[in-house]
C-alpha cells in the first residue's frame, strides 16, 4: 500500500479497498449529513454490506480503469475522499468528486488531495480534461474548483433526480495546458 503526504499536518492520501469497510462506514457515519445534501454518496453506505458493495465497486472501477477511490486520513482517522467518478483514458476526460467530514474542514486537505489527484491525471495518465461537477448551493465546492484554477463551463439545469427533486450541476474543468501552466510543468 502506499500514502501520499497531503502537507505537515499528519494527512495522507491512501487507496480505500474493500477491506476496510468497518472503516469506511464509520467515517460515512460521521459524514453523512455534510455529505448527503449534496450528493448521494453517502446514502449508498447505510450498513456494512452497502459499504462493502460500494468500495468493492470502485476497485472494479480501478481494474477496469474506469474509475478510483482514494481516502483521506488524517492523524490515522479517515476524514475523507476523492475519487474518479468516471475515468476515460481512451477520450482524455476524467471527473474528480470529493467529501470530507465536518471535523477535518478548513485544513485545505480537499484542495491539495484534488491537486493530488489532477497531477496525476494530467500528468502520468495523459489526461486532457479534469471536471468538476458541484451542486450550485455547494459553495465550498464550487470554492475548490476556483482555488484548483478550474473554468465554470456552465450549468446542467435539472440534470440529476436526488431526494425526490430535480437538481442542477455547475461544470467545472480544467484543461491539461492549463493545469501545466499553473504548477509550471
Amino acid at each position: 500500500m502506499f500514502a501520499i503526504s497531503l502537507g505537515d499536518d499528519k494527512a495522507e492520501l491512501r487507496p480505500l479497498e474493500p477491506w476496510q469497510a468497518v472503516e469506511f462506514l464509520a467515517h460515512m457515519d460521521r459524514a453523512r449529513e455534510l455529505v448527503d445534501p449534496w450528493i448521494p454518496f453517502a446514502s449508498y453506505a447505510t450498513d456494512l454490506d452497502s459499504a462493502r458493495a460500494l468500495l468493492r465497486k470502485y476497485a472494479e472501477k480501478q481494474a477496469a480503469d474506469t474509475g478510483r477511490l482514494y481516502g483521506i486520513w488524517l492523524e490515522d482517522t479517515l476524514v475523507g475522499g476523492v475519487l474518479f467518478p468516471s475515468f476515460d483514458a481512451d477520450q482524455g476526460n476524467c471527473e474528480i468528486g470529493v467529501w470530507l467530514e465536518p471535523a477535518a474542514q478548513g485544513r485545505g486537505l480537499i484542495t491539495r488531495a484534488a491537486e493530488r489527484l489532477i497531477d496525476w491525471a494530467v500528468y502520468e495518465r495523459g489526461m486532457h480534461r479534469v471536471e468538476w461537477d458541484a451542486s450550485p448551493g455547494n459553495t465550498r465546492s464550487v470554492a475548490v474548483a476556483q482555488r484548483l484554477g478550474m473554468t465554470r463551463d456552465g450549468v446542467l439545469r435539472q440534470s440529476y433526480f436526488y431526494r425526490g427533486e430535480r437538481h442542477d450541476s455547475e461544470i467545472w474543468s480544467v484543461l491539461a495546458p492549463e493545469w501545466r501552466a499553473r504548477t509550471g510543468r
